[in-house]
């Protein structure tokens, strides 16, 4: 630790004090010399002056040595309890990530069975533009079975439990919030809040989807052809807002685990550029998420294995 860090600019102070005390001592040196050659040829008058300004000099000298001694104590004092409430601070962001992490993680259990849904046949993009995509083009038996799937996941997310992953808050009661890099907090500020609008929505979707289904099974929704179209409708929304859910779910948990991998370092953090950006779809996302944090880990678990991603065949 340099000096400007331990003292905060205090440091040239201390130095020009104890530099002008030496340099009064060294004088007050001379001027002995000179007393003592004035008293051998028993020049009285000039050895008491001689005498006088040696003793101010000298004390002058101490006095400042003593300042600069006391402020360097004092300083190194500040700078320590500095550094011992710093490292205090640091370790208790550090627990309050890994207990959040520890609740988050699981959900991408969950969230894992999104993934058969939306990728049916190719990379979910979005409605509007299915390519090879099942989960959008579905008719059918097809989506029947995609119908009952949703109810089966709205069955087994609890979307209250997203509500873990809001990193920010932890965050956001430390004073070393200002030490992390702004992009990557506005990053996880954004992750947070499109994740929290995606639950929100799915909670509407729902609602959507059993007022379009009434009493009816889903196969028997799919072959009413007054029910069919409303009913499509309904479930490219869920898909869509399902697509929101475990991509920024996913962002959240990565980005937290590489935090924790680095320990105290982490606030030194850049952003990942290729894990930051928005991709088309989700797999573009997965592929630069692998790159980067598999060769991490933290709390014993690799930082990619932990998104539970299933390999693509």
């Amino acid at each position: 630790m340099g000096l400007d860090s331990m003292f905060g600019g205090g440091h040239i102070l201390i130095v020009m004090l104890g530099l002008l005390g030496a340099l009064l001592l060294i004088v007050s040196v001379f001027i002995n010399n000179q007393v003592a050659h004035y008293t051998q040829r028993d020049e009285r008058h000039k050895e008491k002056q001689l005498e006088y300004y040696r003793n101010t000099f000298s004390q002058l000298g101490v006095i400042l040595l003593g300042i600069a001694v006391s402020l360097f104590i004092f300083f190194f004092q500040q700078s320590y309890l500095e550094r011992q409430r710093h490292e205090t601070q640091m370790q208790e962001l550090l627990a309050k990530l890994s207990v959040r992490l520890s609740r988050a993680a699981p959900l991408l259990e969950f969230v894992a069975e999104i993934d058969p849904v939306l990728d049916d046949g190719g990379a979910y993009i979005d409605p509007a533009d299915g390519g090879s995509n099942r989960a959008v083009s579905a008719t059918g038996p097809d989506f029947a079975r995609q119908v009952q799937a949703i109810e089966l996941l709205q069955r087994e997310i609890d979307l209250e439990d997203f509500g873990a992953m809001q990193f920010s808050g932890d965050f956001q009661s430390s004073p070393l919030v200002n030490q992390i890099d702004p992009s990557l907090w506005f990053g996880m500020v954004k992750d947070e809040a499109d994740l929290a609008y995606a639950a929100e929505q799915l909670r509407q979707d729902y609602g959507d989807l059993r007022a379009v289904l009434g009493a009816r099974k889903p196969g028997e929704g799919v072959s009413d052809p007054d029910v069919a179209g409303s009913l499509k409708r309904e479930v490219l929304d869920v898909l869509w807002d399902y697509a929101w859910l475990r991509d920024r779910s996913r962002r959240l948990v990565g980005r937290a685990c590489w935090f924790l991998s680095e320990g105290p370092k982490f606030l030194s953090l850049k952003p990942i550029g290729a894990v930051e950006v928005r991709y088309d779809s989700h797999r573009e996302w997965l592929v630069e998420a692998r790159k980067a944090y598999e060769p991490v880990s933290a709390g014993g678990e690799n930082c990619y294995a932990m998104l539970r991603v299933a390999e693509q065949s």
